[in-house]
């Protein structure tokens, strides 16, 4: 009975098995956790720039750009581009800003090996747009 509990046979072949599974889930939670990360940055600084030229008394697209590219000047990580626009125009007009952000997918290699034949398309990359919006403050 000794001799079964301390049989060591098999320890390898079960490490060989999980640790890659292991590996490969831990670094798709931490590349999803960047992609989410990245979105929270992004919608902060939407939020902020937006509300930041619905105040401005002129020119409110360059000042909200402004302000949400300085939010995201601490961002380490990840690629953003800011799209401000009017609707209407004068006080009380709407200012619509968006920050489209993106990060590197890390297993953009693997993908390729499992996609259809037929398709070109990569995913280097992780894309979302997120969309604020603000009345212009009338004084």
């Amino acid at each position: 009975m000794k001799r079964i509990f301390h049989d060591r046979r098999g320890d390898f072949a079960q490490f060989a098995f999980v640790v890659p599974i292991l590996v490969l889930t831990s670094l798709g939670l931490i590349n999803l956790a960047l992609f989410g990360l990245a979105g929270v940055n992004a919608n902060n600084a939407a939020n902020y720039g937006a509300r930041m030229g619905s105040v401005a008394q002129e020119n409110p697209m360059a000042y909200a750009s402004n302000a949400a590219s300085s939010k995201l000047s601490a961002a380490s990580f990840g690629d953003y581009d800011i799209t401000a626009s009017v609707v209407g125009s004068g006080r009380g007009s709407l200012i619509c800003l968006a920050v489209t952000y993106s990060v590197d997918n890390y297993f953009s290699g693997l993908a390729r090996l499992f996609s259809t034949p037929g398709s070109s398309k990569t995913h280097d990359k992780f894309e979302k747009t997120v969309v604020a919006y603000f009345r212009h403050e009338g004084w």
